[in-house]
């Protein structure tokens, strides 16, 4: 009899300081994070069917029409590789960059006009170059 009345006044004093209720508090943490890990452990684990393929080692190709100023290329031939830079007269592109495995001023002018889509006649009047 003697145990109960210490329990129950025990019991008595959490109650008074509220502490029944910052009790369950863990319990209920504990049970929140165990049914969300078993969701989310569900939601992870399931098969997803893709409807289209990426293909990352594809490259995309954009044609672009500017009116180009000046042809700026740094040629660096200890590394082997040319650094070409663009400037344009538009407003929203001002400037491209481009660097080339390339040395030879024939190869870098083919090349500058294959990707600018320019004739090599008007990049070898547009390129000013700088070897390094």
């Amino acid at each position: 009899m003697r145990r109960c009345m210490i329990s129950f006044r025990w019991f008595r004093a959490l109650y008074a300081l509220g502490l029944e209720f910052w009790l369950a508090l863990p319990l209920l943490g504990c049970a929140f994070w165990f049914t969300t890990s078993v969701l989310t452990d569900h939601v992870l684990s399931r098969p997803y069917g893709t409807t289209t393929q990426l293909e990352a080692d594809t490259q995309l190709e954009v044609h672009l029409s500017v009116t180009v100023v000046v042809i700026r290329a740094e040629i660096n031939q200890q590394q082997g590789f040319t650094k070409v830079e663009v400037m344009t007269k538009d407003s929203v592109l001002k400037k491209l960059d481009f660097i080339f495995p390339v040395t030879d001023f024939n190869q870098i002018e083919a090349t500058i006009a294959q990707e600018l889509g320019l004739s090599r006649e008007n990049v070898r009047r547009l390129v000013r170059y700088q070897v390094r």
